[in-house]
């Protein structure tokens, strides 16, 4: 009877043995899962980082050439202000000159007035007081001459002021000319890229313009939740590459131009390996911007932006509405 429930005891045991191990091995796959889990969110999250450093450092970039452009327009603006202050400030000595010489000269007017009256009522003059009359009389005639000196430059400098007033007034206005013919010859540059595309594409579903942009439904391009082209896609992306590259060849260096590409996306959550729209939207931007390169587009002149479902063209929520906001979008603008 011992020996019976010593094996018993003992087979206890091992029954209780395997679902320990059980226990231990569920707990680390768990581990195991999290810790991939952790793994996957780290990688896609550093993705995400390093696409916004990118759209950051490029608006760094255009942030510090605007701010060249404008500290050179302050510089200039300090250099001509001045300029006139400087062109003011001997306006002003010369006009306090020319008040003490009229003092100075009513003075000897008064003097010399006075002498007169003196000897007129003596009846005679005396040699020295001849000589005194003479002497005021070449004061006052000096006096005379660097009034009419101090006119003539308090003149000078009313017109220099004047010319300096005219010419920032004409700076001005060229600078607003140039600007705005820039702007002009890019509108019309875009007119022509916009009207040979609605040739090449007319009668095209899916094909539009909407303001300033050229817009294509994604389903022309890429398969539902996907960002490769499909093959009729990248004939149509070259196609574009084409009278693009025949359009900005015409427009001129001095130009700071950029063709955007836009990728949106409708607000239906994604079921592909796409995390989110965000990513769907920005990598289909960027495959449109690498088939423009390697059909011999300047990728200086191009950028990629994803706007996921936050710029609608359609605020329904009906399939119509979902398909036209699944979009790629082409601008061409200013940098």
């Amino acid at each position: 009877m011992a020996r019976r429930s010593r094996r018993s005891s003992h087979g206890g045991e091992l029954n209780a043995w395997p679902g320990y191990v059980d226990a231990l091995s569920t707990l680390l796959m768990v581990v195991t899962f999290v810790l991939l889990v952790f793994v996957l969110g780290q990688q896609f999250l550093s993705v995400a980082l390093s696409k916004r450093t990118h759209s950051l450092d490029e608006l760094r970039q255009q942030l510090a050439a605007l701010q060249h452009t404008l500290s050179m327009t302050e510089d200039k603006n300090t250099q001509l202000n001045a300029m006139v202050a400087s062109l003011t400030t001997d306006r002003d000595s010369a006009k306090r000159q020319a008040d003490v010489l009229t003092q100075q000269l009513a003075t000897l007017n008064g003097t010399i007035a006075e002498k007169e009256q003196a000897l007129a009522a003596a009846g005679q003059a005396t040699q020295s007081d001849q000589a005194t009359i003479a002497q005021l009389k070449s004061q006052l005639e000096q006096l005379n001459q660097q009034l009419l000196a101090i006119g003539q430059a308090l003149d000078i400098a009313k017109k220099d002021v004047t010319t300096r007033d005219q010419q920032i007034t004409d700076l001005g206005n060229k600078l607003n000319v140039a600007l705005a013919d820039k702007v002009n010859q890019l509108k019309r540059y875009r007119s022509e890229f916009f009207g040979r595309l609605q040739d090449i594409l007319k009668n095209q579903k899916g094909v539009e313009i909407v303001g300033d942009r050229f817009v294509f439904q994604s389903s022309i391009l890429f398969p539902q939740g996907s960002a490769e082209l499909t093959p009729e896609g990248e004939k149509e992306i070259a196609a574009l590459a084409h009278t693009f590259k025949q359009v900005s060849s015409q427009i001129p260096k001095d130009i700071p131009w950029i063709l955007r590409i836009d990728g949106h996306a409708d607000k239906q959550p994604i079921h592909t390996a796409f995390p989110s729209n965000w990513e769907l939207s920005s990598a289909r931007a960027i495959t449109v911007v690498k088939v423009l390169v390697k059909e011999g587009v300047d990728p200086h002149h191009l950028a990629a932006t994803g706007f996921s479902d936050y710029q609608p063209l359609d605020q329904g929520n009906t399939a119509a509405a979902f398909a036209r906001n699944r979009r790629i979008e082409f601008r061409l603008t200013d940098r």
